[in-house]
């Protein structure tokens, strides 16, 4: 199989017309272009302690990034802010697991999760986080015995998002930052 350089990949999102930048469509591009490890490899750094969210390129109306995941590192519940999300995996696996809202007090930050159903990324599979149910949590489980890098693609860019907690059955909106940026570590990150 072709693989497709990131640089690649970011001119043929940057090519698709304002009006057609939907769910299909990016799905389609993503799933026709298969990345070139060694385009991504100097977005890659790691952490022990969590995965680490590393930008690639950003515009006004996407972003793209690589996340760095350990053996037995898990995202929060949360979703993406109401903007559209597509994901795969070049390095590695992932579960995904996918999860409806049963009841909700926004008033009172209170929200019980059911969990729905799973799907596995690897192989450069591509995945799309539906509008519709958009509370899910990306999980590179202990078993799976490797690292995993995903790219995410989400349009439009956000710095914030809601996570839940299943424990409390809360939710609150907290900050999104970047590890890295175009390879360079943020100021203040160690890892």
């Amino acid at each position: 199989m072709q693989k497709t350089p990131v640089s690649r990949l970011i001119e043929g999102l940057r090519a698709i017309p304002d009006a057609e930048f939907e769910c299909d469509n990016v799905y389609q591009l993503l799933s026709d272009s298969p990345i070139e490890v060694d385009s991504i490899a100097p977005f890659f750094h790691w952490s022990a302690n969590f995965y680490t969210r590393n930008l690639i390129y950003k515009d006004a109306r996407f972003e793209l990034m690589a996340v760095c995941w350990e053996p037995g590192q898990v995202s929060r519940v949360h979703n993406h802010a109401g903007q559209s999300c597509w994901m795969t995996v070049p390095v590695g696996k992932l579960l995904g697991q996918n999860f409806a809202i049963s009841e909700i007090d926004e008033t009172r930050g209170y929200c019980k999760l059911v969990e729905t159903d799973t799907f596995d990324l690897s192989d450069c599979l591509a995945a799309k986080v539906e509008l519709e149910e958009p509370v899910h949590q990306m999980l590179n489980l202990e078993e799976f015995d490797e690292r995993a890098v995903s790219l995410h693609i989400y349009s439009k860019p956000f710095d914030t998002c809601l996570s839940y907690c299943r424990d409390t059955n809360t939710f609150k909106e907290v900050p999104l930052f970047y590890t890295s940026v175009n390879g360079k570590l943020c100021d203040g990150i160690r890892l």
